[in-house]
């Protein structure tokens, strides 16, 4: 969340950047958060002052009491204010709750170079790497392909599970497997320590991670517990130094999450859900990174690097994208989205890369010091990447390098991963 103290003294910047974001309903959150604000101050300031007051009451019936005096008077009036006192710090609660609630709901501040736009269409292509195959018969989608190969099973994953779920089945399950174990080989030797994050998480830290308006339409709640399945590794790992202070000379520090994810793509209507590409439930290795402020704008472009290097390595074409403002969320001060080729000739997310700069942190309470001993400096800046989520590199695979007899070439990277195996293919 953003600074209260920012919101107060840079209204003006708060408001322009909720305009460019191109959402009325958070500018009304802003009149309705700076009037509670007000509101708060107000009230705050005349519990200070009841304070004062009742401190000096108990002075003069301490004084009154050495001197033998009756202090009936000021006995009753110290009942008076301590009334008033408990009446105001109950509305004070309140107000503070209830504006907190109202600061979550205001977005991250946006980097100077975020395209301004109102959805997708606006966001900028940056680059583009490799070349789109060039086919000598009619592509098929993954789906299709799979289906043919037996390796998938969505009627028996629905009829089980529910729709969007599924059963991956041989050679499959060895190309999930060795997509992460090699995304985890590549992230270790430049430096990420890999983390296997718990898969449930509690309602405070996620609060602190993720967009409020979007929660019920994401999580997964467990019935009867304080508990909610993550929808990624980013989530358990923002909040792993949750109120902790950390040593400003030991970051950044830089985690390889990897985990299962559980969304429920309750807002997907409309979007493209076919096979693999959005599902309820799939693998993904995660970059996250804890930082120095001065560290995050070169952090963010190194993630990025790393991510592409997993794509180039498997020779997949794709383009990164700078999401414009109408389209970028409520966490991201700037995000890239990576953009994978699909056999019917169109570019669709595999992942994303964003600077949380101190957003999260603020939420959560992680700052940091520059050494033991040391004041407290700020809040520390959060990034996080898909480095690679399993499912969408799948069909990137799948639908790339898929041959005219129905079968799919393995990048070679994946194939000591794989046992040597070459191709998917008809057993």
């Amino acid at each position: 969340m953003l600074d209260i103290k920012l919101v107060r003294e840079n209204t003006s910047l708060v408001r322009e950047n909720l305009k460019k974001r191109n959402n009325p309903e958070k500018l009304k959150l802003l009149d309705e958060l700076l009037k509670v604000d007000t509101e708060w101050r107000k009230l705050q300031t005349q519990t200070n002052s009841l304070k004062q007051k009742r401190n000096q009451l108990s002075i003069d019936v301490a004084r009154s009491k050495r001197m033998g005096k009756p202090a009936k008077k000021e006995l009753a009036e110290a009942k008076k204010v301590d009334a008033l006192i408990q009446k105001n710090d109950k509305k004070l609660a309140k107000l503070e709750t209830k504006g907190r609630m109202l600061l979550l709901s205001i977005p991250n501040l946006l980097h100077g170079s975020v395209p301004v736009g109102e959805d997708e269409n606006d966001s900028i292509e940056v680059r583009r790497w490799g070349e789109p195959p060039q086919f000598d018969f009619r592509p098929k989608s993954h789906l299709e392909i799979l289906q043919d190969l037996d390796l998938i099973d969505v009627e028996r994953g629905a009829k089980v599970a529910g729709e969007r779920f599924y059963y991956l089945k041989g050679d499959l399950v060895l190309l999930d497997l060795a997509l992460q174990k090699f995304a985890l080989d590549v992230l270790r030797k430049v430096g990420f320590t890999i983390i296997e994050p718990p898969l449930m998480i509690k309602r405070k830290p996620y609060e602190g991670v993720i967009d409020l308006s979007d929660f019920e339409m994401v999580t997964y709640k467990i019935e009867g517990e304080d508990a909610y399945m993550i929808a990624t590794s980013e989530h358990p790992i923002s909040a792993m130094f949750m109120d902790e202070i950390l040593e400003g000379n030991k970051l950044p520090l830089l985690f390889a999450g990897i985990s299962p994810c559980f969304r429920k793509e309750v807002g997907a209507h409309g979007k493209y859900t076919k096979g693999l590409f959005r599902t309820h439930h799939f693998n993904k290795v995660e970059q996250f990174v804890f930082c120095l402020p001065e560290q995050s704008w070169k952090l963010h472009e190194d993630i990025q690097r790393n991510c592409e290097l997993l794509y180039q390595s498997l020779g997949l074409h794709y383009r990164v994208v700078n999401v414009c403002t109408g389209d970028i969320g409520n966490i991201a001060a700037k995000k890239y989205d990576t953009e994978f080729w699909m056999a019917d000739g169109k570019f669709r997310e595999i992942g994303s890369n964003s600077n949380c700069t101190d957003y999260q942190a603020r939420r959560l309470g992680i700052r940091y010091r520059e050494g033991e001993g040391k004041p407290v400096k700020g809040f520390v800046h959060t990034l996080n990447n898909t480095a690679l989520a399993t499912s969408r590199t799948m069909i990137a695979i799948i639908e790339q390098f898929q041959q005219r007899d129905g079968s799919v070439v393995i990048p070679k990277v994946l194939r000591p991963y794989m046992f040597g195996i070459e191709k998917l293919e008809k057993k």
